[in-house]
């Protein structure tokens, strides 16, 4: 027979037999049983000044640790407070849910037997969190709650990998209970794949003129519940093909190695050039998602003659956009490596589609430098005397951090600076995560709790967090908790004091240059000193308005133990 304890009790010891250290949240009224728990147990809660910012915190800390899901639990786990909490942290259980983070989100909610009267702060927390979780329930009884621990916890971690959420009233958790927590158990893989559609797909890739491959972030998330890695079977299935490489629209880690041969470019959000890159007669979905523009196109993306090939472990994305001719669910690592050993080349036809390839590369570079990601400063900024002329541009920000920074971890929010460094940086597997759903204030939040999760290796890398000046202003107090925690991490601005993404997406839906528009709500005006804001929440700040003082005072900034702030100002 188990001891007696309360519910919270029982909640903070099955958390901690899964492997969790870190509690997330900002603490209210309904959550003092579980913080009255935390303070009797070794797991550490961590403060954050805003219930989003604990909820991007915890993502950054999962999304990291998944790369070392084998060793580590990579849950992390979110305590938020009944319904204005959970409503603060939407934004960021949104980008979590995007993303595929592994959270388990908790909150406190008002006692069972006193919601009738309707009291201050009440509201259908199931509701508001169910389109946003692979799984939304509440415990209404403390017997029931070591089985929806468990559940939830194998939720959140089997791919497709997610978020989920648990309501845990007051009195439930008062509750005494002599029940143990349930052991979690293995992880199971989504499995071999459909062996008829694999062979399909083998004879159509062998049979296409110009194959190609587009890949998602569903694949990197597979490696730690497979014994076969999914980014180096992505490899072979394009060098088995002889097909050029592309990520999807919005991708968010790095499933091919960007130093390879037959690497390309990740698809850019527009739909011309997204339309170019899929004009071919075989298009290969691997692990896709997000593969859209961001407002509607005009023309299709993928043309008619097209054989579409769609393979992931969500039966939901399959074929989501376009038909599918052959579809395959299951564990990317095994399927992809199951069609690679199938397709029959000859040498001769392999090397004519290689030959292609690097055509195509010539052609996607001059496509990019026409989007201005390759450009130095403008062309009209000779005036050193105005500050304005003296800025950088975003590829040399870009270039500059990569010179500077030594193998770093990126956390990229940078919004309108993203292509830039996409077409400058060769990121290899698990080098680069950023924000994909789209929604500003998550890149920020992340970013410390990525460098928590790096802390825990023998190795640590440096966690650098690539900001656009937007995002930050959304939860700069994120910097609190790392100031707080002594997390190490270097935040770099690109700052252009704009919301330079709503008038890229004005001139895109009305048409004509800057000066044919007032953007409306749209500048900094005046700016806001972000190294004084950084400092005052505890972390080091640093201004750069010329390109000459960047390489100095990133290496500074990267120096420093504990978390910094650059603020590079870019020009538009």
């Amino acid at each position: 027979m188990a001891d007696t304890r309360t519910g919270a009790d029982l909640f903070t010891e099955a958390v901690e037999s899964y492997g969790v250290r870190y509690v997330f949240g900002n603490p209210g009224t309904t959550e003092l049983p579980v913080m009255r728990a935390l303070g009797d147990s070794e797991l550490e809660y961590v403060l954050a000044p805003h219930e989003d910012i604990a909820v991007g915190m915890a993502a950054g800390y999962a999304t990291t640790r998944q790369y070392d899901a084998n060793k580590n639990c990579p849950v992390g786990v979110v305590n938020l407070h009944v319904a204005p909490g959970v409503a603060h942290g939407l934004g960021n259980l949104y980008g979590a849910s995007v993303t595929g983070a592994p959270l388990v989100v908790t909150a406190g909610a008002h006692s069972l037997d006193f919601r009738h009267e309707e009291p201050i702060l009440s509201g259908d927390l199931l509701a508001m969190t169910d389109q946003f979780t692979k799984w939304s329930a509440e415990v209404t009884d403390v017997s029931a709650l070591p089985t929806m621990l468990r559940r939830a916890f194998r939720v959140a971690q089997t791919p497709p990998t997610g978020p989920v959420f648990l309501s845990l009233p007051l009195d439930v958790m008062m509750t005494e209970t002599d029940a143990d927590p349930q052991r979690l158990g293995r992880i199971q893989n989504p499995g071999a794949g459909d062996p008829g559609g694999i062979a399909e797909a083998a004879n159509l890739l062998a049979e296409a003129d110009d194959p190609v491959l587009v890949v998602g972030d569903h694949i990197p998330r597979h490696g730690a519940y497979s014994d076969t890695d999914p980014v180096d079977a992505a490899v072979r299935l394009a060098e088995a093909t002889g097909a050029r490489v592309h990520a999807e629209i919005l991708t968010c880690e790095v499933s091919f190695p960007g130093e390879h041969d037959q690497w390309v470019s990740h698809i850019p959000p527009d739909e011309n050039l997204a339309a170019a890159v899929m004009n071919s007669d075989a298009v290969v979905f691997a692990g896709c998602s997000t593969n859209t523009t961001l407002t509607r196109h005009d023309r299709d993306l993928i043309p008619d003659r097209a054989t579409i090939i769609d393979l992931n472990d969500e039966p939901w994305q399959v074929g989501k956009n376009a038909p599918a001719d052959v579809a395959v669910t299951g564990d990317l690592g095994l399927v992809m490596d199951a069609i690679a050993e199938q397709v029959e080349i000859g040498e001769e036809a392999l090397d004519e589609r290689l030959e292609r390839v690097q055509q195509f590369k010539t052609f996607a570079r001059q496509k990019m430098a026409e989007m201005g990601e390759d450009e130095s400063r403008p062309e009209d900024a000779e005036d050193e005397s105005n500050v304005a002329d003296r800025r950088a541009s975003k590829a040399e920000l870009v270039d500059t951090l990569r010179a500077t920074a030594s193998n770093p971890y990126i956390v990229d929010e940078g919004v309108t600076s993203k292509y830039a460094m996409l077409t400058r940086w060769a990121f290899e597997r698990e080098g680069y995560i950023s924000n994909k759903g789209g929604g500003l204030g998550y890149g920020l939040p992340a970013a410390v709790g990525a460098g928590m999760a790096e802390a825990e290796k023998d190795d640590p890398r440096q966690v650098v967090g690539f900001i656009g000046d937007g995002s930050y202003l959304y939860y700069p107090h994120s910097l609190y908790s790392a100031a707080r925690y002594d997390v190490d991490v270097t935040v770099v601005v690109s700052d252009n004091r704009n919301y330079r993404i709503l008038k890229d997406n004005t001139i895109g839906l009305f048409g004509g240059e800057d000066d044919d528009h007032e953007f409306v709500g749209m500048d900094f005006d005046p700016p806001v000193d972000i190294p004084k804001n950084a400092e005052s929440h505890g972390a080091k700040g640093y201004l750069v308005e010329s390109p000459d003082e960047m390489a100095e005072t990133l290496e500074r900034a990267l120096a420093e133990d504990g978390p910094s702030v650059v603020d590079v100002l870019v020009h538009d």
